[in-house]
């Protein structure tokens, strides 16, 4: 099935009506703004102080936020375009959709850093200095979007390989089949994410029981990480809606033929918002250390207890 002709056929023949239309675009632009806005506190904060940006644990989360700050405004700029402008030339959605899998693919991949992290610093702790530096973090960070460019630059390649040079100044519905529309490009990313996510699994799993059995029972920072790990996969099985969006999509079309913008809708913010909100829950309401500082930015300036 040609997934990308059938979503735009479909999403031409139930537009929303102006009021519905205004409503899912208050309601994205209101949650984007809220998400980047306590996440720009957790930048700012992280920014400001020492005790922070010379910690590997706060080091990934900073640039955990930054990617999920990158991911939340570019999805919320191709929403809102689709409901305006409607249809981008190819080259241009091109780069937005090539950013937009960068950081999704960056998200689960930190978060089994983090889960790393966790682990040697509550199962391993005398050697949690030496291992877990700021140079190794800084190192591990390029390799995560090194390892997301292999994933996704292929897909460019083999587009400006198979496709001609005017497809790429067309105008399209800007959809990630309707720019890499080449079928091997579906089969490789999936194969891609399958193995992605086996891994990242693997690591939650590992670190998680590893700290249940290593840490003392009664250790209060060992009940810590393990919530955190716990969050982690949380976070990570929302991270994996992504990877079944076209195939929950075709699904919907399916089951809610009269209703499909609607769904696709409710799919948008559960798949690429929701996620994205829990990062702050982690570290920017868990974390002592953090919460004292944050609440100085994000309520104008008052000193935290």
């Amino acid at each position: 099935m040609n997934t990308s002709s059938t979503n735009v056929t479909v999403v031409i023949e139930y537009r929303d009506s102006f009021t519905k239309a205004v409503t899912k675009n208050v309601i994205v632009v209101v949650l984007s703004i809220s998400i980047n806005y306590i996440n720009a506190g957790l930048i700012h904060t992280f920014c400001k102080h020492q005790i922070f940006n010379t910690n590997p644990r706060y080091i990934l989360f900073f640039h955990l936020v930054v990617n999920d700050m990158i991911q939340v405004t570019l999805t919320i700029t191709l929403f809102l375009i689709s409901y305006t402008i409607y249809k981008l030339s190819v080259s241009v959605c091109c780069i937005f959709i090539l950013i937009v899998l960068f950081t999704t693919e960056n998200t689960p991949l930190n978060l089994a850093c983090m889960a790393v992290e966790c682990y040697i610093a509550i199962c391993i702790p005398l050697r949690h200095v030496q291992i877990c530096t700021v140079k190794r973090t800084l190192m591990l960070i390029g390799l995560i979007w090194a390892t997301s460019m292999l994933s996704v630059l292929p897909d460019l390649f083999i587009t400006l390989a198979t496709e001609p040079l005017d497809f790429f100044n067309s105008k399209v519905f800007c959809l990630t089949d309707t720019v890499f529309p080449n079928p091997h490009i579906l089969k490789k990313r999936d194969i891609t994410y399958i193995i992605y996510l086996v891994i990242v699994w693997v690591i939650i799993f590992y670190t998680y029981f590893r700290i249940i059995f290593t840490a003392k029972a009664a250790s209060k920072d060992a009940k810590k990480a393990r919530n955190t790990i716990l969050l982690h996969g949380f976070q990570v099985l929302l991270c994996m809606t992504t990877y079944i969006e076209s195939l929950l999509k075709q699904a919907l079309l399916q089951w809610f033929p009269k209703n499909y913008t609607d769904s696709l809708f409710a799919t948008y913010v559960i798949i690429h918002i929701l996620p994205r909100s829990i990062s702050p829950i982690i570290y920017g309401v868990r974390d002592k250390t953090f919460r004292g500082y944050l609440k100085r930015y994000l309520l104008c300036g008052l000193r935290p207890q």
